[in-house]
């Protein structure tokens, strides 16, 4: 681990020369807010933006993927077999991801990448990017992070954090991809370790006392699946929700996808599409059963996710990092902190 300067004025100039090793992601401006977005040739990312609308988890899970290919030519061997399609191994880096988002993207590999299952799109995606975060200097109202285990400078998931200096970033290498991104830029001023850490510290201090995070998960470990699955605020929870999904867009944790085939011509492909638990056709079975049917017990499968089935299965925190996305994005106010301390506070009478 190591520490260095980039001066301003050579960020874009050092950004463009790692095009020639790098597909470059960054924060843009566009009609819909500020996204992470494939920068082009003359673009530069907007490292002042706050918080985007979208995370960056589409890197490695994009919205559509093309994952199988078939033909349908009978007259060739392997009609109608499905094949893997090659996957996107292109060295690529995410530019200003910030630090929760980065903590997102550690809790979306249990899912990806684990023992037992191995994604080969997502790990594929995963391998090729390096993460460049900066921290947050002024959170957002929003911004509950410190109280899910992420915090405004936190170094999980990222292979370099920066910390604006006014007229410099002040970086710190902590990968060995973070390395090559730097050497790449031609980013190579070194810092003193010990006066930098001092900095990144105070810094992290002072965004920290910034957020006023009022969420508790303390508890929830302790609970049984059942007593919160059976708790009787859930109707209350869902009474204004209009199942819009939104919330799952906008989560940088959120995984939920659906398969869909499309044949044109001899060719057919299977698309992997983001999905939401939010709607009811998600869980809507071909026989006509659909085991969440109702707008209740779709919110709770949600928040039960999230909080519970997560945290037990994995046992390293619950499923959000405190972004404050789907608090602010919510077009009726429904709030992740409110029903985390609802559960969280949760006593049976039993």
């Amino acid at each position: 681990m190591n520490f260095i300067t980039i001066d301003k004025k050579d960020w874009a100039p050092g950004v463009d020369q790692s095009r020639n090793t790098y597909r470059v992601y960054g924060p843009v401006e566009d009609e819909n807010g500020c996204q992470i977005k494939p920068l082009a040739p003359d673009m530069q990312p907007k490292m002042d933006a706050p918080v985007t609308v979208m995370s960056a988890k589409s890197v490695l899970f994009p919205q559509t993927e093309k994952i199988l290919t078939a033909t349908l030519d009978e007259s060739k061997e392997d009609h109608h077999v499905m094949k893997p399609v090659e996957t996107d191994d292109m060295p690529r880096v995410v530019l200003g991801i910030r630090p929760y988002d980065a903590k997102a993207v550690h809790l979306v590999k249990l899912n990806f990448d684990n023992p037992d299952y191995k994604d080969p799109y997502w790990c594929a995606a995963y391998d090729a990017t390096t993460f460049v975060g900066l921290g947050v200097t002024r959170p957002g109202p929003c911004d509950f992070s410190t109280a899910v285990g992420s915090g405004p400078f936190s170094e999980e998931g990222l292979d370099v954090l920066m910390a604006d200096m006014d007229d410099k970033y002040l970086a710190k290498i902590l990968t060995e991809k973070g390395e090559k991104w730097a050497a790449a830029c031609g980013f190579d001023t070194a810092a003193d370790p010990k006066e930098s850490q001092v900095l990144f510290d105070v810094l992290r201090k002072e965004a920290e006392k910034q957020i006023q995070a009022d969420v508790a998960t303390d508890k929830l470990a302790q609970k049984t699946i059942l007593d919160l699955y059976d708790a009787p605020f859930w109707d209350e929870v869902a009474f204004s929700c209009i199942n819009c999904g939104t919330c799952t867009y906008v989560c940088p944790t959120c995984w939920c996808f659906d398969i869909q085939d499309e044949t044109r011509h001899n060719t057919a492909v299977r698309f992997r599409n983001w999905d939401t638990c939010m709607s009811s056709l998600f869980t809507h079975h071909a026989s006509g059963h659909n085991p969440r049917g109702t707008k209740v017990q779709r919110v709770r499968q949600r928040f039960m996710h999230k909080l519970k089935y997560f945290l037990d299965k994995y046992d390293q925190g619950i499923m959000c990092v405190g972004c404050g996305r789907c608090v602010a994005s919510c077009p009726v106010n429904i709030d992740i902190r409110e029903v985390c301390n609802r559960m969280n506070d949760y006593e049976t009478t039993k």
